[in-house]
């Protein structure tokens, strides 16, 4: 089951928008924990045992994208990059290092809580053992049971979005997926209709595995629905 006290910590360092985090959480009935800069942060990840981080990118020491690619040497703890940069390479680059969502502010509670609920429901079926299953495309292929991805026979480091991404559409294979359908099964019914985010994490995952993304080879769009993941 989903942690009902889950512990969050909120890294951020204007604080309205900190104590607006904060008292969002607490009234969920999270614990929580917070930091103003960078270090803060590391130090707490690494001594605290905390279930999810949400991170602001501009913070006052090191840029949060430095945050996220320091965590993710040694751990998979959520990462939910909360930022004023809207622009889709901002996105992208974050959920690329291995952040597992993007709000941009401003933001409201309902949309936040939302997002830590779908990361909290990812971050308990990883723990959950399923049985084995394997599919392959041409050179891509995925193993459901070990939670691995493979390019050529290679292991390819994915985020664990960018998985949950690959999974479902290696369990439509062939199918046309529209876009709403794949932010409900991804982010949850309760994130709305975000094609941004969407198409932030589909680039970064194609930037993984196409040779060139710009034509890609495996995940096929279908403009004005969604994406197709070919069948052969």
């Amino acid at each position: 089951m989903i942690p009902v006290k889950a512990t969050v910590l909120v890294v951020e360092d204007d604080p309205q928008i900190r104590n607006f985090m904060l008292f969002a959480l607490k009234k969920e009935g999270f614990k929580t924990l917070m930091a103003g800069n960078a270090q803060g942060a590391l130090s707490q990840i690494v001594s605290e045992a905390i279930d999810i981080v949400l991170l602001d990118l501009g913070l006052p020491d090191y840029d949060g994208m430095d945050v996220i690619k320091k965590v993710r040497e040694w751990s998979d703890i959520p990462i939910i990059v909360v930022s004023a940069r809207d622009q889709d390479k901002e996105k992208a680059a974050a959920l690329d290092a291995g952040a597992d969502d993007y709000i941009t502010k401003p933001f409201s509670a309902t949309e936040l809580m939302a997002r830590i609920r779908v990361a909290l429901r990812h971050l308990y079926k990883q723990s959950v053992r399923t049985v084995q299953t394997v599919f392959r495309v041409g050179g891509l292929s995925i193993d459901l049971d070990k939670r691995l991805v493979y390019l050529d026979d290679q292991e390819l480091h994915v985020t664990p979005m960018e998985y949950a991404l690959l999974a479902l559409f290696f369990k439509n294979m062939g199918k046309v997926l529209t876009s709403n359908m794949i932010i409900k099964e991804i982010w949850g019914a309760g994130y709305g209709s975000d094609t941004q985010a969407l198409r932030a994490l589909m680039a970064g995952l194609r930037r993984k595995i196409e040779k060139n993304p710009g034509k890609p080879r495996y995940i096929m769009t279908e403009i004005g629905v969604g994406y197709r993941l070919v069948d052969e």
